[in-house]
């Protein structure tokens, strides 16, 4: 017995004194949930007593406040922490560049490249002027603080800020932007057991070398969220949020539209609240809705609603302020959801206004002006379809059956109709 209970806890002994390594993927656009993701895996992983945190990159770059917030809580993680740009065809580009040398660790794997992180404007120009210069000088210091922090090429890594140079796998190994080269996990995991790395309060080695390695993927309701996350996305959350709200306005107890623009009014918030919002975006944006409502109003003859147009597509180019990193609302579909909203408010909308203003008929004068069909011929008198049911009829000429016929009045139950000459007919 002692003995069946001697091997039963071997495999849990080795698995003790196996070094445990936590997994975490930094894929897609840096940005509040990406980074409040890293954070969590940080602090996870020193609650854990890991003996390192691997960070699997690809990443095109994001906004620069998220990026600042990765890097500060990398570098200040107690657990050694490893980026691999990974698989093969990944990158490491403009912010992510940032993120790649705050690493203990930077391996890439065949195929990949890191670099372009010169900064740029939400709309994708160069910056200029002592803005441009300012921005271009405080990224310049931080990515070569951070380079030689880990004793990699700080020269290159300005290159890459400055003139946006960019480099593969091997390139960047032989001019020691990164470490090493792998081709996987589990070699790159066995290549840097035993790596002694410097920290500003001395060093940490890294133990890694056939380590049990548990994978933390984001979850779920932080991979709708990062969805979300998306300029272009939250600025047609806005327009949709606008549509149902004005429409339910307009039309009350129809209750989808009302619905539906209330759910994109909260998941526009969300989006809004995760994201670095240009208030004169917003306001242009808030002045577009109140043009197309006043046109609905006032006899404008539609160019309350031209000026929404313009007024919304501007506010669509400078509702998002990424500042140096680039993102923003897609210009194109800036575009067509002004054109879009300009059909939406001039045609819809005014159409079921102009519907509503009509005069609403009811009890007897509701059927004069019907169309119906005689069913028996009319001599004066005789059997009429119209409305889906069928009536005593008068007529002053002789109708045959089968006529089209148009109800000319009514006195109770009794209808006054006369022969239709066109050929429209109401149907069973």
């Amino acid at each position: 017995m002692l003995f069946a209970a001697a091997a039963a806890l071997l495999p849990l002994q080795a698995g003790a004194a196996s070094p445990h390594v936590e997994e975490v993927d930094l894929n897609g656009d840096i940005n509040n949930i990406m980074s409040a993701y890293i954070q969590s895996a940080v602090n996870r992983a020193e609650a854990d007593h890991a003996d390192a945190l691997l960070v699997v990159m690809n990443t095109p770059g994001g906004i620069s406040t998220s990026m600042d917030e990765i890097v500060t809580s990398l570098l200040n993680s107690t657990v050694p922490v490893v980026v691999y740009v990974y698989p093969t065809g990944a990158r490491a580009a403009s912010a992510g560049l940032f993120v790649a040398q705050a690493a203990d660790v930077l391996a890439m794997a065949p195929g990949t490249n890191i670099g372009s992180a010169h900064p740029i404007q939400a709309t994708g120009e160069n910056l200029t002027g002592d803005l441009g210069a300012k921005v271009l000088n405080d990224a310049v210091t931080r990515v070569r603080n951070l380079a030689a922090m880990h004793g990699r090429n700080a020269d290159w890594a300005e290159q890459a800020v400055r003139n946006s140079v960019n480099i593969n796998a091997e390139e960047a190994v032989r001019l020691k932007v990164a470490d090493l080269e792998a081709t996987d996990i589990k070699s790159l995991l066995n290549e840097i057991d035993g790596r002694s790395v410097p920290r500003t309060n001395g060093s940490l080695v890294i133990h890694s070398a056939g380590a049990v390695l548990d994978d933390y993927p984001m979850p779920f309701w932080q991979v709708f969220l990062n969805a979300l996350i998306d300029p272009t996305i939250a600025a047609l959350l806005i327009i949709v949020a606008g549509y149902g709200i004005i429409t339910e306005m307009q039309n009350p107890g129809l209750i989808l539209p009302g619905v539906i623009g209330g759910i994109a009014a909260v998941l526009a918030i969300v989006s809004l609240a995760n994201l670095p919002v240009n208030i004169a975006g917003g306001l242009m944006m808030l002045l577009a809705l109140v043009l197309f409502i006043a046109d609905l109003k006032a006899p404008t003859h539609g160019f309350l609603s031209v000026g929404g147009v313009f007024a919304l597509v501007l506010g669509m180019a400078f509702l998002i302020n990424t500042g140096p990193i680039g993102l923003g609302v897609n210009p194109i579909v800036s575009l067509v959801t002004g054109l879009l909203t300009l059909g939406f408010f001039a045609f819809f909308i005014r159409k079921v206004i102009a519907a509503r203003l009509q005069p609403a008929l009811s009890g007897a004068d509701s059927i004069v002006g019907a169309l119906g069909e005689a069913r028996e011929e009319l001599t004066p008198e005789g059997l009429v379809f119209v409305a889906g049911a069928l009536w005593r009829a008068t007529s002053d000429a002789p109708i045959p059956a089968g006529s089209p016929v148009r109800v000319v009045g009514r006195q109770g139950l009794q209808l006054q109709v006369a022969r239709e000459n066109g050929q429209a007919k109401e149907k069973k």
